[in-house]
């Protein structure tokens, strides 16, 4: 897997929570010089990619092109596999990108069929599953330690990828001794 710094890790998690897949905002502490240097690096690696803005929807823009357009960034198939979740489906059109039109019989919006998402086997995301889905769940500090994520990246992973992507319900309670445990209910 590949080596993310933190700083790397948070865009990817928070565009991974995006429906369009959206990086921007970058986080606050990021400014000027190191942005740009952040995010060069990630477009040169693959994880990011510059798409068109659709101010209409009022997409952010990470720079202007010149001729009255703005440009925004994406998080790609390999910025998400590099955070450990799986994109869903190999034929995902990036955003921004022209896509057919849907056949006039299909259904769109609320009674369209949601895309289910499977995590591939063997990825940190894999292992956080597991973890939940384990009879006594498992607490924060020991998905860090399995995963050697930081605890904003678990619950991010939680929220949007697990919740929000795959669709699982992860529950919490207080348990004593142990604080709060996280769950899954068993596959």
């Amino acid at each position: 897997m590949t080596k993310l710094s933190d700083t790397q890790t948070i865009i990817l998690s928070r565009a991974a929570q995006n429906e369009d897949r959206i990086a921007l905002p970058l986080p606050d502490n990021l400014r000027g010089g190191a942005a740009a240097k952040v995010v060069s690096a990630m477009l040169a690696k693959g994880f990011l990619e510059e798409v068109d803005a659709d101010m209409r929807k009022g997409d952010l823009v990470w720079c202007e092109t010149g001729d009255g357009h703005g440009v925004t960034l994406a998080a790609t198939d390999a910025g998400l596999a590099a955070i450990g979740i799986e994109p869903e489906d190999a034929n995902t059109v990036p955003a921004g990108a022209p896509t057919e039109e849907a056949a006039p019989d299909a259904p769109t919006g609320p009674e369209a069929a949601p895309k289910t998402r499977t995590p591939r086997e063997g990825t940190k995301q894999a292992t956080l599953i597991a973890m939940l889905r384990a009879p006594d769940g498992a607490t924060i500090e020991d998905i860090m330690a399995a995963t050697n994520w930081q605890s904003h990246t678990v619950r991010g992973a939680m929220a949007g990828a697990l919740k929000k992507k795959l669709g699982l319900e992860v529950t919490s309670e207080k348990v004593e001794d142990r604080g709060r445990v996280y769950k899954l209910p068993a596959a």
